[in-house]
């Protein structure tokens, strides 16, 4: 008990890599914006594309050299209703010449079933 005591205190949560993990996703889950900074040109707000949740990452074509990147798709939503949202911002219109698929204003979001 001890020695896990110290070695967690010591090594962070890096002891437990499955640990990490699962902190990293519920940060991710409880405190990122499934949208970006643009909205959908038809639809005036952004839209949320529902991918399976066997989906893991998706691709961000931008335009440029040595611009693309591929990034995990992190679970957003969650069974249970996690209370009214205060926040809020607005959102930027497709650009003339967009520079990425970022900003087309349709975002991956991974369902909880």
């Amino acid at each position: 008990m001890t020695i896990a005591l110290v070695l967690a205190s010591v090594f962070g949560s890096a002891a437990n890599p499955a640990l990490a993990r699962g902190n990293l996703r519920a940060r991710r889950q409880s405190g990122t914006e499934w949208a970006g900074g643009y909205y959908h040109t038809m639809w005036g707000q952004p839209v949320a594309l529902v991918v399976p949740p066997t989906a893991e990452l998706q691709t961000h074509w931008n335009w440029g050299v040595a611009q693309t990147s591929v990034t995990p798709i992190w679970p957003q939503f969650t069974r249970a209703y996690p209370g009214p949202y205060a926040g809020g911002r607005g959102f930027l219109p497709t650009p003339r010449w967009p520079g990425s698929t970022d900003q087309f204003g349709v975002y991956y979001v991974r369902g909880p079933w």
